[in-house]
């Protein structure tokens, strides 16, 4: 029945900061955005690889929604990466922190976290 994941919807508290820290400390590509007046909203396509995968939206008075610790919902969104030593590099030099490299225990690989600019965790894991 399912074939794939077709995006990730993520709705942020202040629109240019989330836009700069996808695109440009995440580098995913801007497929298309609008502004919709009506809602006094943004909805921003990005992609990976080409892959459309994330729609970013911003909408005024939009609820707090808890993260930490570990809150029930979404937990995190994962991307993964070849080299993780050398993408945490990148987005340490990019001002993003990074939490230190552990090993998962079941798969043997390499995985880290780190938050987006509304402290969504993120993931980092090597294949």
């Amino acid at each position: 029945m399912l074939k794939a994941v077709h995006h990730i919807a993520i709705i942020c508290s202040h629109y240019p900061t989330s836009k700069r820290f996808y695109t440009e400390i995440l580098d995913l590509e801007i497929l298309q955005e609008v502004y919709r007046e009506e809602r006094n909203s943004y909805k921003l396509d990005l992609a990976l690889n080409g892959k459309y995968i994330i729609e970013l939206f911003s909408f005024p008075n939009r609820p707090k929604r808890p993260s930490f610790p570990e809150a029930q919902g979404l937990r995190h969104l994962a991307f993964q990466v070849d080299d993780i030593e050398k993408a945490i590099s990148k987005l340490n030099k990019r001002g993003v922190e990074t939490e230190e490299i552990r090993i998962d225990p079941h798969t043997g690989k390499k995985f880290t976290f780190f938050s987006d600019p509304d402290e969504l965790p993120l993931e980092l894991y090597e294949e």
